[in-house]
């Protein structure tokens, strides 16, 4: 299983628009993933109610993970969003 560790740098979290963000990157990729809070229970990334539920806030350490075909590029691309907080999916 493929894994990032990173710490969220949307100062307002996962939450409204940056939680919209992440859940268009996460289905743009094609690859399944699940995100936690540290030490939490994983959640879909790519729904809109599970993330909310996370509840992960700016600074918080969150660990994205897929076991599907493409994961670590997919992983990696998803953790520079969350990491700098961009507004868009970096290009691969």
């Amino acid at each position: 299983m493929a894994e990032r560790r990173v710490t969220v740098g949307w100062a307002e979290g996962l939450h409204a628009r940056p939680a919209s963000i992440f859940v268009r990157a996460v289905t743009s990729t094609g690859v399944p993933v699940t995100i936690a809070k540290d030490g939490g229970n994983p959640v879909n990334a790519g729904s809109m109610l599970g993330l909310l539920a996370l509840g992960a806030a700016g600074g918080d350490t969150v660990v994205l993970a897929s076991e599907a075909d493409g994961a670590d590029q997919a992983l990696d691309r998803l953790a520079e969003l969350v990491q700098e907080g961009l507004d868009e999916l970096p290009a691969a």
